[in-house]
């Protein structure tokens, strides 16, 4: 398996599980600093990797009243503020190739969303920055369907891939996780992060907005990473009851020390 380096932080083989992690949607510049520092503080103590996630912009929406975040402009200052203050790599998405030029300056990955993870000129446009990309694979998809979509991201000379699994759709407003997916992906070479929170999400489940059973989230993580990943993807919030985006499929931060405990000592075993 290739190795992707990330700053300091080297994923993928038999090196420690990373942590990807932040709030859905960018709510403020304070809420960002905040939530950031206090997920680098519990890592820490955890002794995991830390990247800071968060979107400048939330462009797959269902309704058009959903909140979508601040924007390219004003995101990526925040994004860069909390990457100057905390020393922290940052991972973010987009959603077209005109956004790339811009959040390349900022973003140390750049994520595919994984409604967009077929589009050839996006993810071709985004390998050619030579950033490190993480491409979420698309409910809509098989694991082993990620293997054309690699080679269009190798196809520009960049090997810096990193996929996602979150959950696969499964009949109406739903997803299933098939945890045999992460070592299908992982056979095709690239390290493989389990984006927990997503693969607990309703889609469209409360009608004109997703739902989510966050409930489930621990278990699943456990799970993941006894069955064998390189990474956690975890959206978390302070108060997801009162977050502006997916609050039911998003984890309350007082629950992830205990959950990197956890997840450290199933590593150390397997």
């Amino acid at each position: 398996m290739k190795q992707v380096k990330v700053g300091k932080i080297i994923i993928g083989d038999k090196n420690p599980l990373v942590l990807i992690a932040g709030p859905c949607a960018i709510e403020s510049e304070s809420m960002c600093l905040d939530i950031a520092k206090r997920i680098q503080d519990i890592a820490a103590k955890a002794g995991v990797a830390f990247i800071f996630k968060s979107s400048f912009d939330k462009a797959n929406r269902m309704s058009l009243g959903s909140f979508r975040g601040p924007g390219l402009i004003k995101g990526l200052d925040i994004l860069n503020k909390v990457k100057q203050k905390l020393n922290v790599p940052i991972l973010s998405d987009i959603h077209c190739r005109e956004e790339i030029a811009q959040a390349q300056k900022v973003l140390d990955i750049i994520q595919i969303p994984a409604f967009l993870c077929r589009q050839t000129d996006i993810v071709v446009a985004a390998a050619k920055t030579a950033k490190v990309i993480n491409i979420k694979k698309g409910q809509f998809l098989a694991p082993w369907d990620m293997a054309p979509i690699i080679k269009k991201a190798e196809s520009t000379g960049n090997k810096n891939i990193l996929l996602t699994e979150r959950g696969v759709s499964f009949g109406y407003n739903n997803l299933v996780t098939d945890f045999r997916a992460l070592k299908i992906m992982r056979d095709l070479g690239y390290p493989v992060i389990y984006d927990a929170t997503h693969s607990i999400q309703l889609p469209g489940g409360q009608g004109g907005c997703s739902g989510g059973q966050s409930e489930f989230v621990e278990g699943l993580s456990r799970a993941a990473v006894a069955f064998g990943c390189d990474g956690l993807f975890l959206e978390v919030h302070q108060q997801p009851s009162k977050a502006l985006c997916d609050g039911p499929n998003m984890i309350n931060l007082k629950q992830l020390e205990a959950l990197l405990s956890q997840i450290k000592k199933i590593k150390a075993i397997i």
